[in-house]
């Protein structure tokens, strides 16, 4: 039996499914945030939109800012902040459930669309003001939230309503500024 008519196919068919195995992981990972294992920007803004058209009266967009996160860093270190970050993402993956989408867009800001969670939004915001193990310290940590409906606006609409609501919202608002 001739081998090399199967070896002339089967080579480059084994060498493009690897390739597309490594693009594949290499394209999730990006989605990925390395320290929290929330989606990215990129990662959440697909799926969130999809979760918005397919449920557009029940579904609402949340912005979250933990409150002077700088401190946190400043004071104890950044492994703290980044036990802070992962505490929080732990929490919100938990909050969210199966229903609903969590990311860390970045620093320390959060987003999640959710549906039918209008009635735990308070559990969340009191999830968000457990202190933090770190070492053999409790970190005190606060966060800011802010909701929005999208009905049939788009997901960048929701953030940005989300996203005055919560600085509305945050601590000493009136002297605070837009970052």
């Amino acid at each position: 039996m001739d081998l090399a008519p199967l070896l002339a196919a089967g080579v480059p068919l084994l060498g493009w499914t690897a390739h597309s195995t490594f693009l594949a992981r290499r394209l999730t990972t990006a989605r990925r945030d390395p320290l929290t294992g929330l989606l990215t920007r990129d990662g959440f803004t697909a799926r969130a939109e999809r979760l918005i058209r397919r449920h557009p009266e029940r579904t609402t967009v949340l912005l979250i800012d933990l409150d002077d996160f700088k401190a946190v860093n400043d004071t104890h270190g950044h492994a703290a902040g980044d036990a802070v970050l992962a505490a929080t993402a732990r929490r919100l993956v938990t909050w969210c459930g199966a229903d609903g989408l969590a990311a860390r867009l970045g620093g320390d800001e959060f987003a999640a669309v959710v549906l039918d969670a209008d009635h735990r939004i308070p559990d969340l915001r009191g999830l968000l003001q457990h202190p933090v193990p770190h070492g053999t310290e409790l970190m005190s940590v606060s966060a800011s939230v802010g909701t929005s409906h999208p009905g049939t606006h788009l997901l960048t609409e929701a953030l940005s309503a989300a996203d005055r609501q919560m600085y509305a919202a945050k601590p000493g608002a009136r002297t605070a500024r837009r970052r």
